[in-house]
């Protein structure tokens, strides 16, 4: 059985889950306190040296660290991965894409808004402006296919939306994308994931 040591509140690890659950992976699920330490602790940091979760330990002892490629080794073969090599590397260049251009504003958004409590003048205003340039980067291609590789879900979709879905923690306001609104909502529906609650204040 595939052990994964992630937290519930990083879109990053939770895209590990969803990959594992879509593909119907046995796996334990092992919740780390990112914020209090848990990742810093000689147990884990032998586990992943880089101190970060998602990490997976495979059934034969072997560890694979990194969100996306964990999620590219969990995959292999199934539906999530286009066959078509094309396709395939459209995918590949969301993922990497993700990691660069979308997660870095995102993501960092909401940990300080959301889970550190910061006001909007204590943030980088450039974060607002390239989360916002990767949500219009986003609606351009949605607006035109259902999904972000054409007319099937696959490992992009899986690893976008984890974020996407809690961008308003952010202060996004998601409203102002029509078609990637659309396409969380498909989303969630595959995924069976309940719509995070609005912020409040």
């Amino acid at each position: 059985m595939i052990k994964i040591y992630g937290n519930s509140d990083s879109g990053n690890c939770l895209k590990v889950r969803w990959t594992a659950e879509r593909i119907g992976a046995a796996f334990e699920w092992i919740e780390l306190d990112s914020f209090a330490g848990a990742t810093r602790t000689p147990e884990f940091l032998s586990i992943n040296p880089a101190g970060q979760v998602p990490a997976i330990v495979l059934a034969d002892g072997r560890v694979l660290a990194q969100s996306n490629a964990i999620i590219v080794h969990l995959a292999e073969g199934s539906d999530l991965v286009p066959a078509d090599s094309y396709d395939r590397a459209k995918m590949f260049e969301w993922l990497f894409w993700e990691q660069y251009s979308h997660e870095p504003a995102i993501a960092v958004r909401i940990a300080r808004k959301f889970f550190m409590g910061q006001s909007d003048a204590d943030l980088d205003p450039g974060l607002l402006i390239k989360g916002n340039a990767a949500l219009a980067r986003m609606e351009l291609q949605l607006s035109k296919t259902p999904y972000l590789v054409g007319q099937v879900m696959t490992l992009a979709d899986i690893a976008l939306v984890a974020y996407t879905r809690a961008a308003h923690r952010g202060g996004f306001e998601i409203e102002r994308y029509p078609s990637v609104k659309d396409w969380v909502a498909r989303m969630e529906g595959a995924l069976g994931l309940s719509p995070l609650p609005a912020v409040q204040g």
